[in-house]
């Protein structure tokens, strides 16, 4: 992979990122002002998360695979890598940096659209209850993305993730923050959609282990599922586009 590709992969992930953070505390904040309705106040940034996911998979996906998440990229990563497809391990702290250095962005860009002040939260969140939630919602959200990747589907990944993340709002304690980027982020924001220090890590922690079961449950459920892993969650545009052709020739069919 030459440096050029992997800047804009980068770039694509530190703006993906940035601006599904944005999408998630600026609908939080939005839906406080125009409700005192829990309910509501949650069912508006569901509904705005699930939309604005969609539309940023579809925006960014060709370029970087519209990882936005650090858990999603580890997983491309240990999937490919003894085929050394998907993430190369430098490629992998690159995504990881640029999608943590988003997701901060973006929480920053929300505050002062509201003219909110920049401060960490003091929401905590973390329960035994809700860190079941996460390791649920991160795994459903990993074996879904490598179930689509390996059945060829990867088309269908932005309205399949959309709808995933908007469902588990609803159905997760912890409202699914599944993905340890945007659990930082949120931290630089108090407000609806914020998460205290003390919270972040078990979180994280909670986050990883949900990908590390999906990861068990994919390999088991989808046999090859390892020469799937450059197309995760959308197959990104290739330095080597005619080395590519050959290998997607000699992958076995589902």
């Amino acid at each position: 992979m030459s440096a050029a590709p992997l800047v804009r992969r980068a770039l694509a992930e530190f703006l993906g990122t940035g601006l599904l953070v944005t999408v998630v505390v600026g609908s939080g904040i939005m839906a406080t002002r125009l409700t005192p309705d829990v309910g509501i106040q949650l069912l508006a940034n569901s509904i705005a998360t699930a939309l604005g996911l969609a539309v940023l998979i579809l925006m960014f996906g060709a370029v970087s695979g519209a990882h936005f998440n650090p858990a999603v990229s580890l997983v491309d990563w240990f999937l490919g890598r003894r085929r050394r497809v998907g993430l190369s391990a430098p490629a992998l702290g690159i995504y990881t940096l640029a999608q943590i250095a988003g997701a901060v962005g973006g929480a920053v860009l929300a505050n002062v659209m509201f003219a909110v002040p920049t401060s960490l939260s003091t929401t905590d969140r973390a329960t035994p209850a809700t860190l079941v939630a996460e390791v649920v919602a991160t795994f459903g959200l990993v074996l879904l993305i490598v179930a689509l990747a390996r059945t060829g589907r990867g088309a269908a990944a932005a309205p399949a993730v959309g709808a995933y993340i908007g469902a588990a709002y609803w159905f997760t304690s912890s409202t699914s923050f599944a993905n340890p980027a945007v659990t930082i982020g949120r931290l630089f924001s108090d407000t609806f959609a914020g998460i205290g220090a003390s919270s972040v890590l078990p979180f994280i922690g909670a986050q990883l282990a949900g990908a590390a079961v999906a990861v068990l449950a994919a390999v088991l459920l989808f046999p090859h599922v390892t020469d799937a892993a450059e197309e995760i969650v959308i197959p990104k545009l290739d330095a080597d586009p005619d080395a590519s052709a050959v290998h997607r020739r000699d992958r076995p069919a589902p």
